[in-house]
């Protein structure tokens, strides 16, 4: 099994390492360190589980599946594990799911040194229970680590730790094949100290909340605020990774694309407006060439500003065989779809995400104007709801949805997820 941070650091994007080459000046000795890490230091062991069980009386009633909103109900447990810089990792914990206190000059209260996760457990029509790819957020929360200098860790050892959370916690992944357990890992900076500098005391906690149908109404095509006035990320920045410094800036926008009927944003970039993502999204357009060919596009990685979807590498690997199709990562701006559109060669839209899976543009609000985008009702976007769904659900067998009881995850199929996750900024 590949443990040394060695390898973790060479599958890290080119984006950043030319911010530790463009910055490293400006960056103390003791910040580099911490951004490494420490081989001497102790590492996140699976063996050193505790677990404590919440009290029968103690337990939460579940609420039935029409009642789940996003977010808002939680399991009886919880995993957490403490880092602090001359120990390395703590033994981790799961316990029964309570606060806990915080030091009001906590790092991250102040500095937003924090990076989270989103993933899913579901609960097959086999009555399995499966996760998604789990090894693709685990190597994805390593690099956004680096970059927020906050502990890495390997990645296995604590995918184990959460399949016991999973499997401790079993009896609320919904019975129900539009629901899931949503599974939130997050990474914060607790030091009690308001300098400004890397924490050197952090805690790992992970939370389960189970999670109703995101489309409480149907299939429902959204309208996008397209304005190149907003930015939500730019080259040399940290769009690519998942903090949430990047999503708070986006809520005041998220208002005025309201104002307008628009559900979302579609976030552009530079004088020729090219096209990153949408919402807290990534995006596919499905075009006709001028010889009638499909091509579906999704932006490419390489200028650092876009998330590394794993349901975005999930899609273009599902569809990458589907006759008649060619599947691309490039480069595309508003000019370019505007054109397709007033030729009648854009055929549908959709953006990806955990939350949603796939979710079909229906207008974009461009220079003053809503302009209809189609949404056919056998198109790209629903083929993919289904087959995904398949795979979640264990109609369709897959390799990526890995068993918590057989757990079926192989050491060579662990290093292949690294490899291509860690490297998705280069890959495009």
């Amino acid at each position: 099994m590949v443990r040394s941070l060695a390898i973790l650091l060479q599958q890290a994007n080119s984006h950043q390492a030319l911010f530790f080459k463009n910055n490293r000046r400006a960056l103390s000795t003791q910040v580099l360190r911490r951004c490494m890490s420490s081989s001497t230091l102790q590492e996140l062991q699976f063996n050193k589980l505790n677990i404590q069980q919440a009290k029968l009386a103690d337990m939460k009633e579940k609420p039935p599946v029409t009642d789940l909103v996003f977010g808002k109900v939680f399991t009886d447990h919880m995993l957490t594990i403490d880092w602090d810089e001359s120990n390395g990792w703590h033994a981790p914990k799961i316990g029964p799911f309570q606060n806990f206190s915080m030091h009001p000059g906590a790092k991250v209260l102040h500095y937003a040194q924090e990076l989270f996760e989103g993933m899913k457990a579901y609960r097959g029509v086999d009555g399995k229970i499966r996760m998604f790819r789990p090894m693709h957020n685990m190597a994805r929360m390593n690099i956004t680590a680096e970059r927020c200098c906050l502990p890495t860790f390997d990645g296995l050892e604590l995918l184990k730790c959460i399949r016991e959370l999973v499997c401790l916690d079993s009896s609320w992944v919904p019975h129900d094949t539009s629901s899931s357990l949503y599974i939130r890992p997050t990474l914060i900076g607790t030091e009690p100290t308001i300098g400004l500098g890397s924490a050197n005391e952090c805690r790992l906690f992970v939370l389960l909340t189970p999670v109703g149908p995101y489309y409480d109404k149907g299939f429902s095509p959204v309208n996008l605020l397209c304005d190149p006035a907003f930015v939500r990320a730019w080259p040399g920045g940290c769009g690519y990774a998942k903090m949430g410094s990047n999503y708070a800036p986006t809520l005041w926008i998220q208002k005025k694309a309201l104002e307008k009927n628009c559900q979302q944003v579609l976030w552009l970039l530079g004088e020729d407006q090219e096209i990153t993502e949408v919402g807290a999204m990534n995006l596919f357009i499905l075009l006709k060439d001028e010889q009638g060919e499909l091509e579906l596009v999704t932006p490419c990685l390489s200028s650092g500003c876009i998330l590394p979807g794993v349901t975005r590498r999930s899609v273009i690997e599902l569809v990458s065989g589907w006759p008649g199709l060619r599947v691309t990562e490039r480069r595309i701006c508003m000019e370019e779809v505007m054109t397709a559109l007033q030729e009648d060669r854009l055929v549908e839209m959709f953006g990806s995400g955990t939350a949603a899976v796939v979710s079909p543009v229906g207008g974009l609000h461009y220079q003053g104007h809503l302009k209809t985008i189609p949404t056919p009702e056998d198109g790209m976007a629903v083929k993919i709801m289904a087959a995904m769904t398949d795979i979640y659900y264990g109609r369709t067998e897959s390799s990526w949805a890995v068993d918590v009881e057989e757990w079926n995850i192989e050491e060579k199929q662990v290093i292949q997820d690294y490899m291509k996750t860690g490297t998705a900024v280069n890959a495009a």
